[in-house]
């Protein structure tokens, strides 16, 4: 069988379209991607598994395992990508376009770039020799419910004890970031003709106390928490959609406030809802109003990976680069949660994700090729 570039790879990725989406209209399979990587895994040696993830119909994870034991290396990535509009491209998203010295294509950063770089390093090491396992992980929908993640957990097995995920970070290591939730606070009065408000009761007056709490509980939270490795120091709350009402001569019967929450390391999302709840509570209370706060998805934990951890301290010295902090979300602390020390550090950009004309820069690929190889060298040969 003819042996694939790295480009062709990469290319039939991308061709290989996995959008995952809370809208059902934009969501999609990962299988053709899964069975890409489970096919040149193979090839290579590995053992593969291909695990469908049960709630989820058409989603799968995969692991890839060379060797045996279970303080290896890992290596893991997500195989879903955003959705998209095509219109606002340059070219045809599922089609590798090589210009100006990058790979554009959809996921080419984010993150499908990062298997074809695997499978490069990895085609010249010796695997029959490894000391230690390597382990590929491909999970699902990272960029919608984290179920491959929260299905890897579910296996409580122990896969390995450092991990890499390749998201991209312009070959920069990071080893803490913000966790993310996102909560609906909704508020059920009672409507009634405008010109006499004993006829009602008025869900956006209780809306205004609820905007006024969450605004004082928002500094209190970044005057409580602060961590200064961090470009944004402190937890951010943003408020970003309110709704309520249906016409000005009409007493509001309903109101819904969404928001987002990214806490530091350290702090717990039940935890914060727990709180909010008893501040939203005592507010409201005699105001005449029903009230509910709803977690608009489970949210994602922050990550914090201690410095001295031996993953951490291999990628600084690789890469020459102090491992830093990020505001996204990635599948680090699920990994973390299975007993593995996880360090995110990938080709391309996060500037480049998520948006028109992504692209991985080509003078990242070979970085990231040497810094796979250095890595299984140095915990699993």
């Amino acid at each position: 069988m003819k042996r694939l570039t790295l480009q062709e790879m990469l290319s039939r990725l991308i061709n290989a379209a996995s959008v995952s989406s809370v809208n059902p209209a934009w969501d999609m399979s990962n299988r053709e991607v899964i069975q890409h990587l489970h096919a040149w895994f193979n090839e290579l040696g590995f053992t593969t598994e291909v695990l469908a993830i049960p709630g989820h119909s058409d989603k799968f994870n995969l692991i890839a395992s060379a060797g045996e034991g279970d303080e290896g290396l890992v290596l893991s990535g997500h195989t879903d990508t955003v959705p998209f509009d095509e219109q606002k491209w340059h070219s045809d998203p599922l089609i590798l376009q090589q210009r100006d010295d990058r790979f554009y294509g959809m996921g080419s950063a984010d993150m499908k770039g990062f298997f074809a770089v695997i499978l490069e390093a990895i085609r010249e090491l010796p695997l029959q020799q490894l000391k230690q396992p390597l382990v590929i992980i491909a999970t699902a929908d990272e960029e919608s419910t984290m179920c491959g993640a929260k299905s890897l957990t579910d296996l409580q097995r122990r896969l390995g004890r450092h991990a890499m995920i390749g998201e991209p970070t312009n070959m920069q290591p990071v080893r803490m970031h913000k966790g993310i939730s996102m909560e609906s606070i909704r508020l059920h009065g009672h409507a009634g003709h405008s010109s006499d408000p004993s006829l009602g009761v008025n869900a956006l007056d209780g809306m205004h106390q609820v905007l006024g709490e969450v605004i004082q509980w928002r500094g209190e939270l970044q005057r409580r928490y602060q961590n200064q490795a961090f470009k944004v120091a402190f937890p951010t709350l943003n408020l970003g959609h309110i709704h309520g009402g249906d016409n000005p001569n009409r007493i509001c019967g309903e109101c819904e406030l969404q928001f987002d929450l990214r806490p530091l390391p350290g702090m717990s999302v039940e935890h914060l809802r727990s709180e909010l709840k008893e501040r939203l509570g005592k507010r409201l209370h005699d105001t005449g109003l029903s009230w509910e706060l709803i977690p608009v998805f489970e949210g994602i934990p922050a990550m914090e990976t201690p410095r001295e951890a031996a993953i951490v301290q291999a990628v600084e010295k690789l890469t020459g680069s102090p491992a830093g902090a990020v505001a996204f979300g990635t599948e680090g602390p699920y990994l973390n949660s299975m007993g593995m020390q996880t360090v995110i550090c990938g080709p391309g950009s996060i500037d480049q994700a998520h948006q028109p004309d992504e692209y991985l820069p080509l003078k990242h690929i070979q970085p990231a090729i040497n810094l796979i190889q250095s890595l299984i060298r140095q915990f699993c040969l």
